[in-house]
């Protein structure tokens, strides 16, 4: 199983996930020129893509949407709230109402040889939901957009053989950045998103002897920078209460506007 970040940031979101004979994009927060691209880096076409998993309805996850989908009519994957919000989005143009498939949290589904769970998160959304893939004995996880997370968080994401999880905003460049303070509340509430810090925390309760790669991804262009997110949750892994040490794992940190390296299990 691979999975490669093709665009992960507050800007802007699409990752590949796929098998030899299942592909899978999710989310479509980018245009479809440079999710196309990024395919490509991964050896894929568009049409090769089995299926658009959509985490939520924020313009960052399916600004590209509409586009993509109607040059490839492609299964579309969201929970029924999630997929209401798309509909009555009005700058995606028309997507065909059957290519939308409703799915809830924590029923899998299969697309292809590619088992994929939907996961509950907390964030200001519809009902958004973090994915985990199965391809026989191989896990991988993408968990972005959680403003906290809980046992029912750490349940469903341990044992996986890579991850990709959100460490969005260093806390101190949040607070004294330029953002309006209702923003800055938001980003930091339970509905908001993960901190490099918190991020460490929740990697340190899920590290297992099968873990392989950590992406740290959703980075905030504005609150964060690459160096500093990777040190941060290195640092928070070294200091928690578990055997592990950061150098156990490959840590790397997705790309915001360009595809990350492919990530292959």
């Amino acid at each position: 199983m691979r999975m490669c970040p093709i665009a992960s940031g507050s800007s802007g979101n699409s990752i590949y996930v796929g098998s030899e004979r299942t592909h899978i994009l999710v989310d479509a927060g980018i245009s479809k020129i440079r999710i196309e691209k990024g395919l490509h880096s991964a050896g894929v076409d568009g049409r090769d893509i089995d299926a658009i998993l959509i985490t939520h309805e924020h313009a960052d996850h399916i600004q590209g949407l509409g586009v993509f989908a109607r040059k490839y009519p492609i299964p579309i994957y969201g929970t029924a709230a999630t997929l209401k919000q798309i509909q009555m989005c009005k700058s995606l143009g028309y997507v065909s109402p059957e290519l939308f498939h409703e799915i809830s949290p924590d029923e899998e589904f299969m697309v292809g040889d590619i088992s994929v769970e939907p996961m509950r998160i907390s964030h200001d959304a519809a009902d958004p939901v973090a994915y985990c893939f199965t391809n026989g004995s191989r896990h991988m996880a993408i968990a972005t957009d959680m403003g906290e997370y809980t046992d029912y968080t750490v349940e469903h994401l341990k044992n996986m053989d890579a991850i990709l999880i959100e460490s969005n905003h260093d806390v101190r460049m949040l607070q004294v950045g330029p953002y309006p303070y209702p923003l800055k509340q938001r980003i930091l509430s339970d509905k908001g998103h993960l901190s490099n810090e918190t991020a460490g925390r929740l990697l340190s309760d899920i590290l297992c002897d099968r873990m392989q790669t950590i992406i740290l991804g959703h980075l905030s262009k504005e609150n964060n920078l690459p160096e500093l997110a990777y040190e941060t949750v290195r640092l928070e892994i070294e200091t928690g209460d578990q055997d592990y040490h950061a150098d156990d794992f490959e840590m790397i940190v997705a790309k915001r506007s360009e595809p990350t390296k492919i990530v292959e299990i």
